[in-house]
């Protein structure tokens, strides 16, 4: 959600233990253009999933996604997308850890909050307030905090537009 403290969009449900060869298949990894990766995510699930969503969209999924390997080239794909967040109960500490290296906005919610919302649903994300609101269906969920230096990777678009902003400030 680069720099951006809002974000609407339609919800894309999966289950659990999406792990990433499901989110980008392992045929397509011998690229880590992220453009090209995105027109490939969750193909091997979904078919033309790509050309199914659109900016902004939401993924909403069950516990353990991000699970597998340890590539960065899954939450990249997502990210270039426009996958605008990826919604589960828990995530992979790697997949976890990457997601925000790449920029991609990972949230958690309860299970039950999970289980309320259903592919379709148009939700917003809120950053300033901690609050999703599922505009369809007239509710409201919580996701555990950010980390501020999650954040701070967050609003530069991952770990490495960052890193590149404190070596200016330095110099």
């Amino acid at each position: 959600m680069e720099n951006k403290q809002k974000n609407f969009g339609k919800v894309w449900k999966f289950g659990k233990n999406i792990d990433t060869d499901i989110i980008i298949a392992a045929r397509y990894l011998n690229t880590s253009d992220g453009k090209q990766l995105a027109k490939h995510i969750m193909e091997d699930s979904r078919g033309d999933f790509y050309n199914m969503i659109s900016r902004g969209d939401f993924i909403v999924a069950d516990e353990n996604f991000g699970c597998g390997s340890s590539r960065e080239h899954a939450p990249l794909a997502l990210k270039e997308a426009g996958i605008a967040a990826v919604l589960s109960s828990s995530f992979a500490r790697i997949f976890y850890r990457n997601a925000f290296n790449t920029g991609l906005l990972i949230l958690e919610l309860s299970q039950n909050d999970i289980d309320r919302i259903s592919e379709g649903d148009e939700l917003e994300v809120d950053l300033l307030s901690n609050k999703i609101t599922n505009h369809t269906k007239k509710e409201y969920y919580n996701y555990a905090k950010i980390p501020p230096f999650m954040l701070e990777l967050l609003n530069a678009g991952g770990l490495m537009p960052y890193a590149q902003k404190q070596l200016k400030e330095q110099i």
